[in-house]
């Protein structure tokens, strides 16, 4: 016997080795079904509320302007003063501005929020 054929007799029954055994029948439509199952999960699980998201983020980028209140993926908070294609400066404290990208502004906070924090 050959090495993989005695590896599929490891894992299948015998009753899949016997000659002239008969197939199980209805399995194709079956097996389409479970698939079909799997790919609506995986829809509705992982990739619509992920593509929600990027475009929610999209939005909020697009958004973006001089005075919004922002907080960073790596929580600096500040105040942008300018707004480029990949970039925005933020003045995080008094003669301190830091350039950021864009895609690091996590969220954009309720004006006074700053202020409230730095009290």
């Amino acid at each position: 016997m050959s090495k993989l054929t005695l590896l599929l007799a490891a894992f299948l029954p015998a009753a899949a080795f016997a000659e002239g055994a008969p197939a199980a029948a209805g399995g194709g439509i079956e097996q389409l079904i479970f698939l079909g199952g799997f790919v609506l999960i995986f829809y509705f699980l992982l990739w619509r509320p992920q593509s929600k998201r990027a475009k929610e983020h999209k939005a909020l980028l697009a958004s973006l302007e001089k005075g919004s209140e922002v907080v960073t993926s790596g929580g600096i908070l500040g105040r942008v003063t300018k707004v480029t294609d990949d970039f925005a400066i933020l003045k995080v404290a008094e003669g301190v501005e830091l350039p950021v990208q864009k895609q690091a502004v996590a969220a954009v906070l309720p004006k006074g929020t700053i202020k409230s924090v730095n009290e």
